[in-house]
């Protein structure tokens, strides 16, 4: 069926609100994805004789003076072509990469890090940091020549952890004679000591949230080419932002940023983690440019967990003051983060700035007193990884709240009730300045009792106690901040002769199905069917944004879809205005269709663009949601705890969920669900462990770093509530991605403390730190 003779029912059918097949789904599920690595010579369009592989030499050590390198051997190897150090880096003039920025020491001093080259250079700070590279003609030779590499270290003392590190058991920045990279306060420390002082109950704990991995099912991955006949840099890569991992590139290299076009294909997950340019992208386009050849370097298992940035890492003390009658006068949070040995400004940011913004929650907590450090260690940096300091706070404020409620003896149905912020102060700005535009925290939390069927738990209680197992439920009722405080976003729409609109935008698909979602805006507001929608995304040299972080493809990357859609709409009323020699205040678009209002005229979308001199109507627009959005939710778990062996499992889980608008239920569901499985990941299983002594990385494999599975795992009942809209973007939606992992960890954790209190074990709750392993659990469950 054409699009000018398309019945409005296309839109019903594949528009908003319905849960479509993912477009993206057939290519993937018929293995013809295009990921980085499935670029070869041949695709790239080069002679096979000018792709090489590049491998890397890492460091053993986690702290240590490089003395010498010797490649002489590795050199004479066949099918070597280069052996890159990070002193040959440094003279071809190679700069560091970006530090911190923003943020200072106590006493006003920039922000101490050490300069982080994408080489290791004079000094290597954790294990399996990048030292050599190895470029040879072959995978294989690359990797055999790395191991000819002889490097002389003189090994430094080493601290991985937050306690070694404040006690400057190491210290890793010069200049500076601790380990602090920055730090910040907020609130009224001398009011809310006041207000502990004065209150009927405070109640306490120390919190752990542990450093994590991101596990995406593709490696980082990147393949550099030189294009002789342009001068250029062309690199693909697997990457959230492809602007700004052009800019670093062209930055450390010392290229204009117009020298260098980054394209990203599929990507195999991203979590955050894909945020930005890695030291390893950097070397290889370096490499790529040096010998005017194609490199490839795919990275292994093994080098993504001990070099890609970990998430989390947080250790905090926290305290809530409170009246007689449950009622919150102030939240008193300290919090170290461990940020690795390079921080980055992301990471800063996390632990410095974005998780304070949504400590206090869905409360209304005036008063805060709230005390952030940056700490350095010999880890891998930490950054960005699914929810980015709102999971790390969530997860301390939902176990205040349920602590509270056990130690005062208020039911924490009713606490949470007696806190919670009421609809009529919306917009509200909370302790730390940030406002929230809309909210109806407690019709969430009603509709999850209602979904989680809480009334019937003492019954299934009973049914877990006849099989040995004491059952518990956990509740989390939180929000989060989306958008990454990049609000503008710009798109570029045909509507071409051929009976195709193609929508370019700076958002990234990594399994999320955004490419989907907003063809589904495109068929709203044109009326065309679905197939006749391209979506082209992953081109520095079609547009620059962004790209996709902090839960804002949709949130601002949609609305500009909707914005400049509207837009070509008008203009396209202005041309067939021309066309019919009419006002254009009397032209009519419905259906994919311009009419002129009380005649017969009309002329068919594709049929205008014909008729216009390049045969399209185009349309470049750039526009900006007013404010972040603020989803948010109740998420309801129920797990069994085997006392006789420590073991945990989520046996129920439920959620409400309010993101605004629902372009495509099935998708948000899927976000929703999948996050929930990674805040599970962290609640029992998962953890990034270094030795103490040695700085070696324990958890280095899928072998001793345990992921959730899908056995591990309940049937999800999983709805949204569509009824409260952002103001802050034109299609009233909320960014999704994260808010399942945020309400998951502090669900689960909430409901073992249940279950141990239930079972006469409340005073072993405040002592549960994640993840709540098997051992945990039962050395816990002895003491």
């Amino acid at each position: 069926m054409s699009a000018d003779t398309s019945p409005l029912f296309e839109a019903g059918r594949f528009g908003s609100g319905q849960s479509v097949a993912r477009m993206e789904d057939d290519a993937l599920l018929r293995g013809q994805g295009r990921f980085t690595d499935d670029w070869s010579a041949a695709l790239a369009e080069l002679p096979a004789s000018e792709l090489a592989h590049l491998a890397f030499v890492r460091s053993p050590y986690a702290h240590a003076v490089l003395r010498s390198i010797d490649a002489s051997a590795a050199r004479a190897m066949p099918g070597v072509l280069l052996v890159l150090t990070g002193q040959e880096m440094v003279d071809a003039g190679c700069k560091p990469m970006a530090g911190v920025a923003g943020f200072t020491r106590a006493g006003g001093a920039p922000a101490a890090s050490p300069a982080r080259r994408t080489l290791a250079h004079e000094r290597v700070r954790f294990v399996g940091e990048p030292v050599v590279a190895v470029v040879a003609l072959s995978r294989e030779q690359a990797r055999d020549a790395a191991e000819a590499v002889v490097i002389d270290y003189e090994e430094l003392p080493a601290v991985v952890d937050l306690a070694g590190a404040l006690a400057g058991q190491a210290v890793l920045c010069e200049g500076v004679n601790d380990n602090i990279v920055a730090e910040s306060r907020y609130g009224k420390a001398d009011e809310a000591a006041q207000a502990f002082a004065g209150a009927a109950h405070v109640v306490g704990l120390e919190l752990d949230n542990q450093r994590l991995a991101a596990l995406t099912l593709e490696p980082r991955s990147v393949l550099a080419s030189w294009q002789a006949t342009s001068g250029r840099l062309i690199v693909r890569l697997s990457s959230q932002m492809p602007s700004g991992a052009r800019n670093s590139i062209a930055d450390v290299i010392g290229l204009e940023r117009s020298a260098v076009r980054v394209v990203v294909g599929d990507v195999g997950g991203g979590f955050g983690m894909k945020t930005g340019a890695y030291p390893e992208d950097i070397v290889t386009a370096f490499c790529s440019h040096r010998l005017k050849c194609s490199v490839k370097w795919i990275a292994e298992r093994s080098e993504e967990f001990l070099a890609t940035t970990h998430g989390r890492d947080l250790h905090t003390r926290a305290e809530l003051a409170l009246d007689a009658k449950g009622k919150v006068l102030a939240l008193r949070v300290k919090s170290d983060a461990n940020v690795g040995a390079y921080p980055t400004g992301t990471g800063v940011a996390i632990a410095l700035l974005i998780g304070p913004w949504v400590l206090t929650g869905v409360y209304d907590i005036g008063l805060v007193d709230f005390h952030f450090r940056a700490v350095m260690s010999n880890t891998m940096s930490t950054a960005a990884y699914r929810g980015a300091g709102r999971p790390e706070s969530i997860y301390i404020i939902e176990r205040l709240m349920d602590e509270a409620a056990r130690q005062i003896g208020i039911d924490r149905i009713e606490l949470r009730r007696r806190n919670f912020i009421a609809p009529e102060r919306f917009p509200y700005k909370n302790a730390m300045g940030q406002v929230y535009d809309v909210g109806a925290f407690e019709s969430m939390m009603d509709q999850a009792l209602k979904l989680a069927d809480w009334s019937g738990f003492e019954a299934r209680a009973a049914q877990s106690a006849q099989r040995g197992r004491w059952r518990g439920l956990g509740i989390a009722t939180f929000l989060e901040w989306t958008g990454g405080n990049q609000m503008e976003e710009r798109v570029t729409l045909s509507v071409q002769a051929d009976g195709t609109i193609e929508v370019f935008s700076a958002v990234m698909p990594m399994g999320q199905g955004i490419a989907t979602t907003l063809a589904q805006l495109v068929v709203d507001a044109f009326g065309v069917p679905i197939d006749q929608v391209r979506i082209v995304l992953g081109d520095t040299d079609r547009g620059d944004g962004f790209g996709s972080a902090g839960s804002r493809s949709l949130f601002t990357g949609g609305s500009a879809v909707k914005v400049g859609a509207d837009r070509t709409i008008a203009q396209g009323k202005a041309l067939a205005a021309q066309e019919f020699e009419a006002s254009e205040q009397d032209i009519v678009y419905a259906g994919g269709r311009f009419s002129v209002a009380g005649t017969d005229m009309s002329i068919g979308l594709f049929d205008l663009a014909s008729k216009q001199p390049e045969q399209r109507i185009f349309m470049d627009s750039t526009s900006a949601a007013s404010g972040p959005s603020w989803p948010n939710g109740c998420h309801i778990s129920e797990v069994e705890v085997d006392p006789a062996s420590g073991e945990v499992a989520v046996v129920a889980y439920a959620s409400v969920n309010d993101v605004g608008r629902v372009v495509n239920p099935t998708i948000v569901r899927g976000q929703l669900d999948g996050g929930a499985v990674q805040g599970i990941g962290q609640a029992l299983q998962e953890a990034v462990i270094y030795d103490a002594q040695s700085g070696q990385l324990l958890t280095g494999s899928l072998m001793d770093y345990t992921a959730p599975r899908a056995g591990d795992c309940p049937d999800f009942k999983t709805e949204m509530d569509p009824s409260v809209p952002s103001t802050n973007n034109p299609l009233g939606v909320k960014g999704v991605g994260e808010l399942g992992t945020i309400g998951a960890t502090p669900a689960v954790v909430n409901a073992v403390a249940d279950a141990l209190a239930r079972a006469g074990q409340g005073r072993l709750a405040t002592q549960l730190q994640m993840p709540l392993t098997p051992a945990r659990v039962w050395e816990l469950l002895q003491r």
